[in-house]
């Protein structure tokens, strides 16, 4: 005796011959069966020259947004973080024409960047030390230049302390 999946399957089936016979011209046609929660149950079957490209479209149309939350999105967020963060470390690129490409090198630029802006702010705070010094050894300084001074290199120094630089 076959169970209940295999018997909605083979109803199913019928059902969309049926179905088929009255739609229009160039339609595409999926019938779709789940338990929420559960795979134990799922049943998607289209027909032949169906899209499921066209019947996520179809299901944004109705209202399938975004913000909802499945393993689909999650997995496919999980890709793009990653991807995030091999280009940021140079590694693991995507093979040659691959969706995740343009992910791995936005993270690739802006580690790119990082490091520019961590030079520069070497630079920026040790000038600003030397200067402080110069100052100091003149003997002829405003002290409220010392404090700004000395506050402008601990926002410097707990930024490259930050970036593990």
């Amino acid at each position: 005796m076959p169970d209940q999946k295999s018997l909605l399957r083979d109803v199913a089936i019928d059902a969309i011959s049926d179905i088929a016979q009255h739609l229009p011209l160039g339609c595409q046609m999926f019938l779709v069966v789940c338990r929420p929660g559960k795979a134990d149950f799922d049943l998607v079957l289209p027909s032949p020259e169906a899209n499921l490209n066209n019947a996520l479209d179809a299901l944004r149309r109705q209202g399938l947004s975004i913000n909802g939350d499945n393993a689909y999105k999650r997995d496919l967020l999980d890709c793009v973080v990653g991807a995030l963060a091999m280009g940021a470390q140079s590694s693991n690129p995507p093979p040659a024409g691959h969706w995740g490409q343009r992910f791995w090198d936005i993270g690739r630029e802006e580690r790119g960047l990082h490091e520019e802006l961590v030079a520069a702010l070497k630079l920026t705070r040790e000038n600003l030390r030397a200067c402080q010094g110069t100052i100091h050894l003149a003997g002829g300084f405003d002290p409220a230049y010392v404090d700004d001074a000395q506050a402008a290199m601990a926002v410097a120094d707990a930024i490259l302390a930050k970036a593990g630089a």
